[in-house]
């Protein structure tokens, strides 16, 4: 996969990609290509794409001695800016306040076959991948930079990261160190993003490129709920199924930034790392500094083939290998049903009326712990609240387990509530700064988790929880964003505040890593007030994600379809609710919440009580139905077949294998005099075989090139032929083939 061609052409390539490089004149690294496969290339190939005889007008020549080379219209595979290059660069290195222009050559390269998982700290694995790492040194300054590349076989991505090295005595700090960069030679693409709020997150939100910089980012001390660390380049006029697409997405859970720049010459860099504002690193002598890895993608078939692509390595060489192809638990979160009013007895009846409609793990959500009452107590204190659990949490676990059910408890370890004894025990242990003024959120404080005594401390008491009542199951939920960014513990180790933020995200896979150290078949569900910190560092060791605090099926339509487009099915966490919705109090009928919810992780969020005997058969018929159909609505491949436009949302789901397909449309609002007849195609199916689409039997012809009906809509004409009447409509199309 990986090929050196004269000490100076770098190609990865597998039957998918081809990534190309080279040694440039002035001994750094210039990009040339990535894409579709090349094939083996000859030294003519290579030296035809090297070449450039011409300096493009108003720049700067790069050195007395290179001749009319300059780095201002060249392709480079990690830029630094200042050096006849203007643009944004991927590294900025200071000595005291002296900023080094630093000139890393070319020096070395090895080869290294697989990438084992390591728990410290989110990377890609697998035993099919090949790793090039290239050494460049800059003599002058005495710093070595390693660039590392890995290939895995049959995926289009590309992984990237980087080391760098002080050699001499001085230290220096790191102002700005991304971890990819992505030169295209044209601007002939629209920049997509995730971007929303709290209760609407990864809406698909598009700028078309031109001369300048579009940038996204987070300085909040999390991935966030406003932008994703996700970015992608379509083709401009690509469609759902058709066109180039490029990706970039960061394994990282705290603040970042990524930009796309266009030059005057339609040129497009795409940077992506740790955002540098309010972060330095400081390497003294012999010591370096690793960005966190991101992955490189591509696809020439659309959104849909980019998706798939990304969907698939992720599932193989990011999430826990345990939980590929491991059916999900039919969850019930008791949250809406009882918020923080609950006892034992309360619980346990819950879980009962649960099990009987086929519900397989319980979880307790926010509230059995400390004097919590309400959402402003006794974060820190893990601890049992005997008020509401008089015969201890083991009993309750006991008697959960005893109905053959799984147990699941919620827990907000990076937080702490100022009434909470762990807080008067450590006020120290608080992020804030020396100041007077100091901000709350929700009416509690950010802990120190750069401090690794503050991680072990809340380590301890939680575990305690997970032996005491042999848990399943983790909600880990994060719900305040970092304010006065500030460590009493790094001022008291003379380690500069700037260091803060990506310490505490360290400190936050350090207790993931000892969690699932000591405990490593438990399921831990991310969390961030929802979707706040969706991103592959989390799910690195959470193989699901709460992807938003907002259940109401209608907003999910846009949720799932923008986050589909990045992450895996089986990643995204669904919750059917009351209506009317507690978020939006937008009132749909259970059906549809049913059929939105069934795509990924199925579970339930309600007040069983409050249902009705029809309500409670339509639950049961359509958890048998997911059971049966779980393995295809978990990992089946996804479709996004409509995304929104004209009021229409259409997904499926499909196994290759058996060819077996579902498909959900939805109708969010009704429009009037719609057409009598309109189609979905649906290309994966084979134009050879002969399918059952509900009760009719079609050809794969007729399905591929024209496609399912869509559901007769009332449109005031057809009152007896209405399949799906009015606001809030869905139908379920199974797709097996025929006997």
């Amino acid at each position: 996969m990986i090929n050196v061609i004269d000490n100076q052409y770098f190609h990865l390539q597998n039957n998918k990609i081809s990534y190309l490089f080279y040694v440039m004149p002035n001994q750094q690294l210039g990009h040339l290509y990535y894409g579709q496969p090349l094939g083996d290339l000859s030294n003519k190939d290579l030296e035809y794409l090297a070449r450039k005889v011409n300096k493009s007008a108003g720049t700067v020549k790069f050195s007395a001695d290179t001749g009319q080379f300059t780095l201002a219209d060249r392709g480079q595979e990690y830029p630094v800016y200042g050096s006849s290059d203007f643009k944004a660069g991927a590294l900025e290195i200071t000595e005291g306040t002296t900023p080094l222009y630093t000139d890393f050559r070319y020096k070395s390269y090895r080869i290294t076959k697989g990438k084992p998982r390591r728990l410290h700290q989110p990377t890609t694995f697998g035993d099919d991948g090949e790793t090039l790492s290239i050494q460049l040194t800059d003599e002058e300054h005495q710093l070595a930079l390693t660039l590392n590349y890995t290939i895995f076989n049959d995926h289009s991505v590309i992984v990237r990261n980087q080391s760098i090295t002080n050699l001499g005595t001085v230290p220096r700090t790191v102002q700005k160190m991304m971890s990819g960069v992505l030169e295209l030679a044209t601007d002939d693409y629209e920049f997509l993003h995730l971007s929303g709020a709290w209760l609407k997150e990864r809406h698909i939100t598009r700028h078309a490129l031109a001369q300048g910089t579009v940038s996204i980012s987070s300085l909040k001390g999390a991935s966030g709920h406003q932008h994703n660390p996700f970015v992608a380049l379509q083709e401009k006029n690509g469609t759902i199924d058709h066109g180039q697409v490029y990706g970039a997405q960061l394994i990282y859970s705290g603040n970042f930034i990524g930009q796309a720049e266009v030059d005057e010459w339609s040129h497009t860099r795409v940077l992506m790392g740790i955002h540098p504002d309010y972060f330095t690193w400081e390497i003294g002598e012999g010591e370096s500094f690793e960005t966190p890895e991101i992955l490189l993608a591509y696809s020439a078939q659309g959104l849909n083939g980019f998706a798939q692509e990304t969907a698939s390595f992720i599932e193989k060489h990011i999430i826990d290998p345990q939980w590929q192809n491991k059916p999900r638990p039919i969850v019930f979160n008791n949250w809406e049903a009882t918020y923080f009013d609950f006892d034992h007895q309360k619980l346990i009846e819950l879980a009962k009326s649960g099990k009987e409609l086929g519900m397989e793990c319980f979880v307790v959500d926010d509230g059995w712990f400390g004097k919590r009452d309400d959402d402003r107590s006794s974060l820190g204190d893990w601890t049992v609240d005997e008020r509401k659990f008089p015969k201890g949490i083991k009993v309750f676990a006991q008697e959960i387990h005893q109905l053959g059910l799984q147990l699941g408890i919620w827990f907000e370890p990076e937080m702490v509530s100022p009434d909470s004894q762990f807080y008067r025990a450590h006020p120290e242990w608080v992020v804030r700064h020396p100041f007077s003024r100091i901000s709350i959120g929700r009416g509690q404080y950010v802990l120190d988790f750069a401090n690794p005594q503050v991680v072990d401390a809340i380590y301890e008491q939680m575990k305690k929880i997970i032996q005491e009542t042999e848990l399943d199951y983790i909600k880990w939920d994060m719900n305040r964003n970092i304010t006065e960014a500030y460590s009493a513990y790094l001022n008291e180790v003379g380690i500069d505040q700037t260091e803060f933020f990506h310490r505490y995200i360290l400190g936050v896979y350090r207790l993931y890593e000892k969690i699932l150290t000591d405990f490593p078949t438990i399921l831990i569900e991310g969390c961030a007030g929802g979707g706040g910190r969706y991103d592959l560092g989390i799910l690195f060791y959470s193989p699901q994600i709460w992807p938003s605090d907002d259940s109401d099926a209608i907003e999910r339509l846009a949720i799932q379809t923008g986050t589909l487009l990045a992450y895996p099915l089986s990643t995204f966490s669904n919750h059917v609710s009351a209506s009317p919705n507690h978020q939006v109090w937008r009132q749909t009928s259970l059906k549809i919440r049913q059929d939105v919810a069934m795509f990924g992780p199925l579970g339930y969020e309600l007040d069983l009580n409050q249902l009705t005997e029809t309500e409670k058969t339509a639950i049961q018929e359509r958890i048998a139905f997911y059971q049966e159909n779980r393995q295809l609505l978990t990992f089946g491949r996804f479709y996004q077949l409509a995304t929104g436009t004209d009021n229409e949302v259409a997904w499926a789901v499909y196994d290759e294998t058996e060819q077996k397909a579902i498909v959900g449309f939805y109708r969010i609002l009704s429009k009037p005099n719609s057409a009598a007849d309109e189609f979905l195609p649906l290309s994966f199916l084979s134009a050879d075989q002969t399918y059952q689409v509900n009760d009719e039997i079609l050809s794969g012809k007729i399905l591929r090139q024209i496609g399912i009906r869509k559901p007769y809509q009332f449109n005031g004409a057809n009152p007896d032929q209405a399949q799906v009447q009015g606001d809030f409509q869905s139908y379920i199309y199974q797709i097996a083939l025929a006997d």
